[in-house]
């Protein structure tokens, strides 16, 4: 199957192990960013996953592309020039302390790209789907321009559609989300979220209580039927995290068909390695679940526990094979040795 994935890859600088940013002489380099982490699941599972994106033409951004080329993301539809590729700053939590992310992506090469940087009739020819996030309008006017694009491009290649509603508040306002983001849902097929992407991005409020693990799938199937009714979505699905901890998490989804409302296993993840790529662990092992196997609740459960070893593996990329990700979902999780 070719899955394209469009948006922002960045580079990634953490201090190491549970160290903080004012402490530590040195930082971690690797990549990371959404779209890119679900093209590199979808290429560990054996897919043909295309990354669209634009990165400068100096010695990071051929990094960058390395980066992807490791793990066999097709980076053939890469455009190249600018003048900065996006950075990210990650501090890893532990116990009470909360994990921090700090941004420093204002006019990089993607945020400033132009639809002349890509040709979106060639990119989505004989492609079976298309997954974006709301982060990537989020960075500027001119993303927002190239998902629109990329969207109507894949309409007319029949491409199926995703979209990780993914509301980020350091990028955009809600008010700014709901404007862009509405308009954009015409082309989705399958919108995935949590209970905060749903009301910021569109408008909907579930009733759940993350804080205090009330996480029932109750809550969830008025939301459900209204944004499938309002929107015409074939699935909506959403990721449900129970944060006791930074360490500890409790960890399940919700998917909902149009006519059938299922909820997954639940997963105790703890300790926690990184958590930072578990939504995007979680969107690829759907896509893939949602192209191959033969029902939703199969899928779905490929996909949470997709999501929940990428908590066990650090950095952004989810490097977990498909077989081990089925072993997982089988129930197989004592995590003995395997010699």
């Amino acid at each position: 199957m070719k899955i394209v994935t469009m948006g922002e890859l960045m580079l990634r600088l953490s201090p190491p192990g549970h160290s903080r940013f004012i402490q530590t002489p040195v930082l971690d380099v690797e990549f990371g960013g959404g779209e890119a982490n679900v093209a590199v699941s979808l290429a560990n599972y054996g897919h043909h996953a295309c990354f669209v994106t634009k990165f400068p033409a100096h010695e990071m951004g051929q990094a960058a592309v390395n980066a992807l080329r490791r793990y066999g993301v097709d980076t053939s539809f890469i455009a190249r020039g600018g003048e900065r590729i996006g950075i990210y700053y990650q501090e890893a939590g532990s116990a009470m302390r909360p994990g921090k992310v700090i941004y420093d992506r204002k006019h990089s090469a993607f945020a400033e790209a132009s639809p002349d940087d890509f040709d979106f009739d060639a990119i989505f020819e004989e492609a079976d789907w298309f997954h974006w996030t709301g982060i990537t309008p989020a960075l500027s006017e001119k993303a927002a321009t190239l998902v629109r694009l990329a969207c109507e491009a894949a309409r007319r290649h029949s491409v199926t559609i995703s979209c990780d509603l993914n509301f980020r508040a350091k990028l955009w306002t809600s008010e700014r989300a709901r404007e862009v983001m509405t308009p954009l849902m015409k082309y989705v097929d399958v919108c995935i979220g949590n209970e905060e992407d749903a009301q910021k991005c569109l408008g909907f409020v579930p009733e759940a209580d993350v804080e205090g693990e009330k996480t029932g799938a109750e809550g969830y199937r008025d939301i459900f039927r209204r944004m499938a009714d309002i929107f015409g979505f074939r699935y909506v699905a959403t990721t449900l995290r129970e944060s006791f901890s930074a360490s500890h998490n409790g960890w399940k989804a919700l998917i909902y068909d149009g006519k059938e409302f299922y909820e997954s296993r639940k997963y105790e993840i703890e300790p926690i390695v990184d958590r930072v790529g578990g939504g995007d662990a979680f969107s690829g092992g759907l896509i893939h679940g949602l192209l191959t196997m033969a029902s939703m609740k199969e899928a779905l459960e490929f996909a949470v526990a997709a999501s929940a070893l990428k908590h066990t593996i650090p950095g952004d990329f989810n490097l977990a094979s498909a077989q081990e990700v089925a072993s997982l979902a089988a129930g197989n999780v004592s995590g003995r040795i395997q010699r």
